[in-house]
């Protein structure tokens, strides 16, 4: 059984991107990992090139920044990455997503048992979204529970939309939920960087009016936007271990003050309540 890992990533010392231990979390699990590094305004593509791995791959891209609608061009960097693999199957992260090393014996078992399965066309993994700081994560229906990231390679399967999940010729895919878990780490720095990414990152999205009027010209950004969290209790990958040891930043969380639309908070509760979700988005069909 051939794996082979992909993603994507630009700028990514500039906004403070865990990308080296986001694809160290793929190399035990893969036989290469394709990475799509974009012209950066640092040094991303001299970091990649220097990790002692005859696994990585690198592809040099360039960004179409005209690309500014529904954030289209992660999803063709992303494509870009899947297109150059060739296996049985493609594990796929994003430069803020890491992989915890007891999750794969699960991940291998997995991909062992539905290789031969063709109905299977992905596999479904669970989340935990860290938020302001490397004790918190989201507690709220505004984080997205599960997301495929591992799919069959083809060139049917596409990364959909900006790049969350994928389609194959626009019908989701069929795909099994393992007990397995990406860490998404993309809303924890320090709040000064994590201001200049959401003046840069919005700017996939919309246009230049939209960002100053929803971003504006605040210094650090303000944390009190993440709605409901809860503390974590777990233990890091150990691939972030001295990610979270050096965090030097503050971070309070304060319930009391958490700012959640009425309709939100009534959907919490039945879902705190009930384990229903009512109205999530799911971009596959599970099967």
């Amino acid at each position: 059984m051939k794996v082979v890992g992909f993603t994507f990533v630009r700028n990514g010392v500039i906004y403070d991107y865990p990308f080296l231990e986001s694809i160290h979390s793929l190399l035990p699990l893969c036989d290469e990992v394709i990475v799509a590094v974009g012209r950066s305004d640092d040094n991303t593509l001299e970091q990649i090139k220097s990790l002692q791995s005859s696994k990585v791959r690198i592809i040099e891209t360039v960004w179409d920044d005209s690309l500014r609608k529904s954030g289209t061009v992660l999803s063709q960097q992303t494509n870009l990455a899947l297109d150059q693999a060739a296996g049985d199957w493609a594990m796929y992260l994003q430069a803020d997503e890491v992989l915890h090393e007891k999750d794969y014996p699960t991940i291998k078992n997995a991909m062992t048992l539905y290789q031969n399965m063709n109905e299977v066309e992905g596999l479904l993994f669970h989340y935990k979204h860290f938020y302001g700081s490397y004790n918190y994560i989201g507690n709220s229906r505004r984080w997205y529970r599960r997301e495929i990231r591992i799919v069959r390679p083809s060139s049917k399967v596409r990364s959909w939309g900006d790049a969350q999940g994928f389609r194959i010729d626009g019908r989701k895919l069929r795909v099994k939920l393992i007990d397995a878990t990406v860490y998404h780490y993309g809303w924890v720095k320090p709040p000064d960087i994590q201001q200049l990414k959401q003046k840069y990152f919005n700017r996939l999205w919309h246009s230049d009016e939209w960002v100053d009027q929803h971003v504006g010209e605040m210094v650090e950004y303000d944390y009190c936007q993440g709605g409901k969290l809860k503390l974590f209790e777990g233990i890091h990958p150990a691939a972030m271990s001295e990610r979270v040891r050096k965090q030097d930043w503050h971070f309070r969380y304060e319930q009391n003050k958490v700012q959640q639309p009425l309709k939100e908070k009534l959907l919490d509760f039945i879902d705190a309540r009930c384990g229903w979700r009512i109205g999530e988005y799911k971009n596959y069909e599970l099967i």
